[in-house]
């Protein structure tokens, strides 16, 4: 995205504790093709003095954690000083309560990783800066108008036409900034995704769980027909569900509830509350905050914090319960046996633990979420493999973790070309202590095993459904992912079973340009048969 600023000069601050990001963020942004003074600050307090002496500065760039006085904290009190400029964080850490800070007491507009991609830094920078300017120059022109409206009362109908075209030019700039806050309203909930995937990275047991209970809530609140605001809600609700787990300890949430002793599961339970007061910082966040509140409330009301029951409980919180007490119950297995399993136990629980009225509706929704690409029974055998003797179709039988303990593959996996590049890929970063434990025919041939990865479906149905690898721009709403897709850096995209909506179709492109996947799209697609 080009953007075509005036030849004016700007100001941008980078706030910093480390001298040398300070310096490699200058060096990008003096590559720019604009007209740019870049001033700097080694700490908050410092920050503030040069803001005073420089109270034209359009954009803030500020690191969170530093020593003294936290990027929060200093946005805070910077929005005071200079409220016109545009503000931004820059952190490496997942502290959702001071990111939140950031955003709602300093006026954040945007949230930036570390490391972080030069283009995409530069690209944000470059918006801010763009943004600064359709500010003041809206601002200009409300100020010339008022002036001329001050000189109408002096002249008569001949300044009619200098009226209509100044009016045209501020709906032009409105239009402009009302565009702008339609794009930073899409950038917040694309934060709400990324906080989700921290919080999937904290606990190699809630990998993919978020997406799974995420997928699943929206299909049943959809299956509702509820409001699409009310969708939206319980969509972040289920996204950020977990977000009180942060900072609890690894070995506590390693575990099944069920293996918890009271205390454990006391301070597990307090989860809800926490996750909510950290939302509550946001006031778009506070009705998703009381879904996250609730969501282990029990039907029968003997469940955590309030002990409400039936009804009492939020709509939004039983639907994320069920989709919570089902993935959970199959994280550790697959297949229809298992399915079947899980849902006769969710029956048990009608009316104690889960609401009666949403099984009759969830049931297909978890078939189809959970048995799409099940593999069919056969005789395999399992054996220890290398990476490089992996083929596709094999089907992973063991969960498999990288040497710092990250889960590479889960067990149920079933391995394609994706996947087994990326176990690649990790063997030569973080690599685990052993080999990869797969299942396989010892009469099947690497070709059958490869038809045994993309048959998904039973023999009479294949003249119906069929799969292809697609790029990016030859998607089309209502499309059903086939494969699940990661990243180049192996961040879970799309979950199968996903149906493609444009909204998903505009984030896979924007991800193929930030941090591509090693190959297509797969999906898979009907034609029509006689």
């Amino acid at each position: 995205m080009t953007f075509q600023l005036d030849p004016i000069s700007y100001k941008v601050l980078l706030v910093d504790d480390e001298e040398n990001i300070i310096r490699s963020i200058a060096r990008l942004l003096m590559e720019q093709d604009l007209d740019m003074e870049i001033l700097s600050a080694n700490s908050g307090l410092e920050g503030l003095e040069t803001l005073k002496a420089h109270p034209d500065v359009a954009l803030i760039l500020s690191d969170q954690r530093m020593p003294g006085m936290n990027g929060a904290q200093f946005l805070e009190q910077a929005r005071e000083l200079v409220p016109d400029a545009v503000r931004m964080v820059l952190t490496g850490y997942a502290d959702m309560a001071a990111t939140m800070d950031a955003i709602n007491k300093g006026g954040t507009s945007r949230y930036l990783t570390k490391p972080w991609d030069d283009e995409v830094l530069c690209r944000t920078v470059l918006e801010g800066l763009e943004q600064y300017r359709l500010l003041q120059e809206n601002r200009t022109l409300t100020a010339l108008v008022e002036k001329q409206n001050l000189e109408l009362t002096e002249w008569n109908g001949s300044l009619k036409g200098r009226v209509l075209e100044q009016t045209s030019t501020i709906r032009r700039q409105n239009e402009e900034l009302r565009t702008r806050n339609q794009q930073i309203n899409k950038a917040f909930r694309n934060i709400i995704v990324a906080f989700s995937r921290l919080i999937e990275q904290h606990s190699t047991r809630l990998q993919k769980h978020t997406a799974n209970v995420t997928e699943l809530s929206v299909r049943l609140a959809n299956e509702l027909k509820l409001a699409p605001e009310q969708i939206e809600t319980i969509r972040t609700a289920a996204l950020l569900h977990d977000v009180g787990t942060i900072g609890m300890a690894p070995e506590l949430l390693a575990k099944p509830m069920t293996a918890m002793t009271s205390g454990e599961l006391q301070l597990f339970l307090q989860h809800g509350v926490r996750g909510q007061i950290a939302m509550d910082e946001v006031e778009e966040l506070r009705e998703a905050g009381v879904l996250v509140r609730h969501h282990h409330e029990l039907y029968g009301g003997e469940g955590a914090p309030d002990r409400l029951a039936g009804e009492g409980i939020p709509l939004g919180s039983r639907i994320i319960a069920f989709a919570d007490f089902i993935d959970l119950e199959l994280s550790e297995q697959r297949g229809e046996a298992a399915v079947a399993a899980v849902l006769e136990r969710a029956k048990k629980e009608l009316g104690q633990k889960l609401d009666p009225a949403l099984f009759p509706l969830i049931e297909p929704h978890v078939r189809a979420l959970y048995l799409s690409g099940a593999a069919p029974p056969s005789a395999l055998v399992e054996k220890e493999l290398r990476p490089k003797q992996l083929m596709e179709g094999m089907l992973v039988t063991r969960n498999l973790h990288s040497s710092s303990g990250l889960l590479i593959l889960a067990k149920g996996t079933l391995l394609d070309s994706y996947r087994i590049s990326t176990v690649l890929r990790h063997y030569q970063i973080d690599p685990p202590a052993g080999g990869i434990f797969v299942s396989w025919s010892p009469s099947g041939t690497e070709s059958g095993l490869h038809n045994k990865a993309v048959s998904r479906r039973p023999a009479e149905q294949e003249d119906k459904e069929t799969e292809a690898e697609l790029q990016p721009g030859h998607l089309i709403e209502g499309m059903r992912i086939s494969r699940n897709l990661y990243s180049g850096t192996g961040l879970l995209l799309l979950t199968e079973g996903t149906v493609l909506d444009d909204g998903k179709i505009v984030s896979l492109a924007r991800y193929y340009q930030i941090d591509p996947p090693a190959g297509g799209i797969f999906v898979s697609h009907t034609r029509k048969t006689r």
